[in-house]
């Protein structure tokens, strides 16, 4: 059976004022989404749709304006029809949202897709698989169903001969197996596959940024929530930044969870370097704690994962007791024994308005059927933090990955990433909305 991509013939378009070109090793980047002569129909698959929930501050920013990078943006997107998992009692806003936004809330993926047609009736596919009432398995992964969220879609795909660009928020799934799978069956079937979290794209203070073709020695990167669910963001923000370095990626050999007895006895041989992580926690200005020294350092650990890569790079993903939109990343360059660190700002309202630039690259990936950065940086951070999970469930055991032999190139997104502007007109200060953001008009 032979596929079609709904955009096989892209239409010439003016770019956004909000556009801006970056040159970087002689290669024009630009940040602005295309304006087609019609909008870019999504299909959008959730877990449930809750106040502040994945679904709710990723999808209201293709239903209403935002800011990215100080400039009002559109998303040249319209949300058609919507798959919802649950329904939680009183917390639920999908049934609402989509009577307000004029979305037709489907009862199968299959009808979301195909909107009742025999063909498939969308452009685009956005998967949000986070949050709701699904099972904690013994390891402690909460088992959301990612995978047959893509299946359904793939399903649809097998049946009318077509495919469109799928959008798979956070981690593929929490099996390995499972998230090969996936990755197999879009490389198969040429389905632009795009995956990830929104921490890489926030602002970096101080602004930095590794030149591709860096030597790097070692690298550690900070979050402060749980197991496997921000692990994987921790290691997100790490291989967004060491993907850069002289040869590209070339994978990891193994993973080790270590426990703070252990991150202390290993940091006494040598093993990794303290001084980074200071460096990394102490890049965020104004820290309310003051700064961190290494008797501080030793209080806020709780644990780490230890990653070797396969050209000798190592690295240490820690998790801090501090809150959950906290993220810092520090590195050691070959040639130079200062370390280099910064911190990476969200913007007010929690995590709220961290997803305002995710959602801006999300929308450019519907029209282009490009992702803004290889699909393969998540399939790694998804195969390091499930390396982790199993290394903590047996043990806080070195495990081995030799399956994550994963090599790729990587790719400038900084046109996708918000630098500060969007701060200077949503600040801490401005009151958040309770519904769907509308600028912050509601709360003015």
């Amino acid at each position: 059976m032979k596929f079609h991509h709904p955009h096989s013939k892209p239409h010439r378009r003016q770019f956004l004022q909000t556009a801006a070109t970056l040159v970087a090793g002689g290669c024009h980047l630009s940040s602005g989404l295309a304006q087609g002569p019609r909008q870019v129909k999504v299909a959008a698959i959730i877990t449930e749709m809750t106040y502040r929930s994945h679904a709710h501050v990723i999808l209201e920013n293709f239903l209403e304006p935002y800011y990215f990078n100080g400039q009002v943006t559109h998303s040249d997107c319209k949300v058609v029809s919507m798959y919802c998992d649950q329904f939680p009692d009183k917390r639920d806003m999908a049934r609402q949202v989509a009577k307000d936004y004029g979305i037709k809330l489907c009862p199968t993926i299959h009808e979301a897709l195909t909107m009742g047609s025999n063909t498939l009736a969308v452009d685009a596919v956005l998967c949000i698989g986070e949050h709701g009432n699904y099972p904690l398995n013994p390891k402690g992964q909460r088992e959301y169903p990612r995978k047959r969220f893509f299946d359904e879609t793939v399903k649809v795909f097998r049946q009318t001969g077509k495919v469109a660009p799928v959008f798979n928020d956070k981690h593929l799934s929490y099996r390995w197996d499972w998230a090969k799978e996936m990755y197999d069956t879009a490389q198969e079937l040429k389905i632009p596959f795009m995956a990830g979290s929104s921490v890489p794209l926030a602002q970096r203070i101080p602004p930095m940024d590794l030149p591709a073709g860096t030597e790097l020695r070692e690298a550690v990167a900070t979050h402060g929530g749980g197991l496997d669910s921000y692990d994987f963001h921790g290691l997100e923000v790490l291989q967004s930044m060491v993907e850069n370095r002289a040869g590209g990626e070339t994978g990891v050999t193994s993973v080790k969870y270590m426990a703070k007895d252990v991150l202390w006895q290993t940091a006494e041989r040598g093993v990794w370097s303290p001084d980074l992580l200071i460096a990394a926690l102490n890049a965020e200005p104004d820290r309310t704690e003051g700064n961190i020294d290494i008797e501080k350092l030793k209080t806020v650990v709780d644990w780490g994962l230890y990653i070797q890569y396969r050209d000798g790079l190592k690295a240490m993903v820690a998790r801090t007791r501090q809150n959950g939109t906290r993220w810092h990343f520090a590195c050691r360059k070959a040639d130079d024994p200062k370390p280099l660190a910064t911190s990476f700002y969200v913007g007010p309202w929690n995590n709220r308005c961290l997803f305002k630039a995710l959602s801006h690259a999300i929308q450019a990936f519907f029209r282009q059927g490009k992702a803004p950065y290889p699909v393969e940086r998540t399939l790694l951070t998804t195969g390091m933090v499930a390396a982790g999970v199993e290394s903590h469930h047996a043990g806080d055991t070195t495990y081995p990955t030799e399956h994550l032999n994963i090599r790729y190139q990587p790719i400038d997104f900084r046109a996708f990433r918000e630098m500060g502007a969007s701060w200077k007109l949503v600040n801490e200060q401005t009151v958040e909305p309770k519904g769907m953001d509308r600028l912050g008009k509601e709360a003015r």
